[in-house]
């Protein structure tokens, strides 16, 4: 790690004060431990460090063998330690993937073995799949979506369909159902207001196109949620389903998509 770093900085006082950060130790339930390896679990510096690690080990690397060692086209998408790659070719895929794990063993890394696997994707996976009698393409998930082979109505053309990942959308429920008990007492329109920025902010990450059911859904498990919380409280143990309705009406805005499709995502909509 160090050595990464000082391709970059020349300042001995920030590597030291790294050093020190790579050295500290985790405080766990009031006890220390001391770190051995990597950067301290949950050290404000951890992300940024492992990214610097990352860009050496995984990106520089990567884009050396597509260049040199890939038969067809080569696809890298990485974000954090989460990365995607698609590959023109099923050789190259598995080439890769051997080289790989021995690219990281060599600085005390390993890929992780449920979250590692080699799927046929892509715009003509679901005909070769049929040709050989096999089910429809697989799915995978990243980044909170489930990614699937999906044909558009009109003209049939492919196109990646995003899905909210079904694990993330129960987490978010469960945390708004955790946290209106918390809110129980509030007033009503403080916590509309509250639960307003929350279902906006889910929108605003997962609203792309062909997830409007996966919003809908959400909106509506919120209202459930909701509804729930209101008959808890003694004063509010009249409330029904049509009048929380309005009050749903008020305070959680209707499920629509934000994003573009991404081959849209840059052109330019206004003039300037």
């Amino acid at each position: 790690m160090i050595t990464f770093l000082q391709h970059r900085i020349g300042d001995r006082r920030i590597l030291r004060l790294i050093k020190k950060w790579l050295k500290a130790g985790v405080l766990e339930d009031g006890e220390w431990s001391e770190t051995e390896k990597g950067t301290p679990q949950g050290s404000v510096i951890s992300p940024l460090l492992a990214n610097v690690y990352l860009h050496y080990v995984f990106d520089l690397w990567v884009q050396h063998w597509r260049k040199r060692r890939a038969a067809g086209e080569v696809i890298v998408v990485r974000y954090a330690d989460d990365s995607v790659l698609g590959f023109q070719y099923r050789a190259d895929a598995e080439r890769f993937l051997q080289e790989w794990r021995e690219r990281l063993q060599k600085f005390g890394l390993e890929l992780h073995p449920d979250k590692t696997r080699l799927i046929e994707f892509g715009r003509f996976a679901a005909h070769d799949r049929k040709r050989r009698g096999e089910g429809k393409p697989e799915t995978f998930n990243f980044l909170g979506f489930t990614h699937i082979c999906g044909r558009t109505w009109k003209s049939g053309k492919f196109f990646v369909l995003r899905k909210t990942q079904r694990e993330r959308l129960l987490a978010k429920l469960k945390q708004v159902k955790a946290a209106l008990r918390v809110r129980l007492h509030q007033p009503l329109a403080e916590v509309g207001r509250w639960l307003r920025s929350v279902v906006q902010g889910y929108f605003n990450y997962h609203a792309v196109p062909g997830n409007l059911a996966s919003l809908r859904s959400f909106r509506f498990e919120v209202r459930k949620r909701w509804l729930r919380a209101l008959r808890r409280r003694s004063q509010r143990s009249g409330m029904t389903w049509e009048l929380l309705e309005r009050f749903a009406a008020q305070w959680l805005p209707l499920p629509k998509i934000l994003h573009s499709y991404p081959h849209l995502r840059f052109d330019a909509k206004y003039l300037r």
